[in-house]
């Protein structure tokens, strides 16, 4: 069964503009654009001059809610708040590489938003830790689907888009329970074989991230 209460499992809370930060970079998914928006709002009525220093990096994924979802941007949403860069792309991989390179140009005084799906999250989180992010410079806030990102602890495959409280693993093709144990190292919830003393015998698969 799922074990509740594990301190590794993130904790996500609703963004706020952090008007210390000279520069503000805001990555999101989907209906990830909704938080960002309000951020860039408050930002415009508290502190107007850190519009031009604010970077946007959107993929307009639902996280297979289907277009049309509510609170998906349109990009002309984003660059009507006259923010000083905007730039959206068609798939997570390309703007997680941009995203790599953005960091790799930013200045002292960056403050991170995020926003999403918790496994698109997880993504940006890990990028952000490989150069060193802190905690006081990171705010992430969690919406859209619930699906999860599980490492199999037997074969180190990666199973992406689980919804399901056990799934089949895509590289060893074992049935793993999904834990609250998440890693931050690997953007990824652990999975571990349910049936390894009783072959074959398998509790009920039920949907619990939706």
């Amino acid at each position: 069964m799922l074990v509740t209460g594990i301190k590794s499992k993130p904790v996500y809370a609703p963004l706020q503009a952090d008007t210390r930060g000279r520069y503000h970079l805001m990555v999101g998914m989907g209906v990830g654009a909704a938080p960002l928006l309000r951020v860039i709002a408050e930002m415009k009525s508290t502190s107007a001059q850190s519009m031009k220093h604010t970077r946007v990096l959107y993929v307009p994924d639902s996280g297979g809610q289907g277009a049309g979802t509510a609170g998906v941007a349109e990009p002309g949403e984003f660059r009507g708040a006259a923010v000083g860069e905007v730039r959206v792309f068609a798939g997570t991989p390309a703007l997680l590489e941009q995203f790599r390179a953005t960091l790799s140009e930013s200045l002292m005084g960056t403050r991170l938003y995020v926003a999403g799906p918790e496994s698109f999250i997880g993504l940006v989180m890990k990028i952000a830790l490989e150069f060193n992010l802190n905690k006081d410079e990171i705010r992430a806030e969690e919406c859209g689907t619930l699906a999860r990102r599980i490492y199999c602890i037997h074969c180190r495959a990666t199973t992406e888009q689980v919804r399901t409280n056990i799934v089949r693993c895509v590289g060893c093709a074992r049935w793993l329970l999904v834990r609250d144990h998440y890693s931050r190292r690997l953007a990824a919830y652990m999975g571990v074989m349910v049936d390894a003393e009783a072959p074959g015998e398998l509790p009920p698969v039920k949907e619990v991230f939706l």
